[in-house]
C-alpha cells in the first residue's frame, strides 16, 4: 500500500473540497489551462476513478478478499441530493480493508459479497454510477455515486479534467493484478 493512500484516507473530505475549489480555477482566463493540465496529470498519475459497468463491479466484488460498506465520501461532503448515503464499498488491500485508516472504521461495517452486490444493484436501479477508485495505483473503493455529488464526475463534466474519471476495459484485471491478495 502506498503511503499517499493513508494520507488521502485520513483527510478525504478535505481533499475532495480542495479538488473542487481548485477545479473552479480552470474557469479563469489566465491560469485555467494550466490548472486543467495539472489536474489531468494528477488524475492520471495519483488519484483517479474508473467508470464501471455493473458486471465489472460484480467481478471486482467476487475477487475482493474483504469488503466493508460505508458512507459515500462525496455525498457526505457535498450533500447535493438524497441518494442513499451508505453506498461506498471499500475493498481489500493486503487482506484487510481498514489497513489504510483504522480510525475511519467506525463508519463502516464488514459485509459479504452477496450484500455488496445487492448494494450495487440497488444503486444501479436508482441511476447511480459505479466507479473504482485508486490512489497512487492502489484500487481501494467501489463507489456508487450520484452525478451531482461525485467529485471525479464533476471534475470531468464541469471543469474538463478528463483524467479524473476514465473508462478502462481491463479494470477488473488491473484490480486483480495490483491487489494480488484478492486473486
Amino acid at each position: 500500500m502506498h503511503h499517499s493512500l493513508k494520507i488521502y484516507s485520513r483527510f478525504r473530505d478535505h481533499f475532495l473540497r480542495t479538488y473542487i475549489f481548485l477545479a473552479k480555477w480552470t474557469k479563469l482566463p489566465i491560469i485555467g489551462g494550466f490548472i486543467r493540465k495539472v489536474g489531468n496529470m494528477f488524475g492520471g498519475n495519483i488519484q483517479g476513478a474508473y467508470l464501471l459497468k455493473v458486471d465489472e463491479a460484480y467481478q471486482i466484488i467476487d475477487r475482493a478478499h474483504s469488503i466493508a460498506l460505508g458512507p459515500c465520501t462525496c455525498r457526505s461532503v457535498f450533500k447535493n441530493c438524497d441518494a442513499p448515503m451508505y453506498a461506498e464499498i471499500m475493498l481489500s488491500i493486503d487482506k484487510t480493508v481498514f489497513a489504510f485508516n483504522p480510525k475511519k472504521s467506525d463508519n463502516y461495517r464488514m459485509i459479504d459479497k452477496t450484500e455488496a452486490k445487492d448494494v450495487v444493484k440497488r444503486c444501479h436501479d436508482m441511476g447511480l454510477i459505479h466507479t473504482m477508485i485508486k490512489c497512487k495505483g492502489d484500487y481501494y473503493a467501489l463507489c456508487n455515486c450520484c452525478t451531482c455529488c461525485c467529485v471525479p464526475f464533476r471534475l470531468l463534466k464541469n471543469y474538463g479534467i478528463g483524467s479524473a474519471m476514465v473508462r478502462q476495459k481491463d479494470i477488473v484485471d488491473r484490480f486483480v493484478t495490483k491487489n494480488p491478495a484478492s486473486a
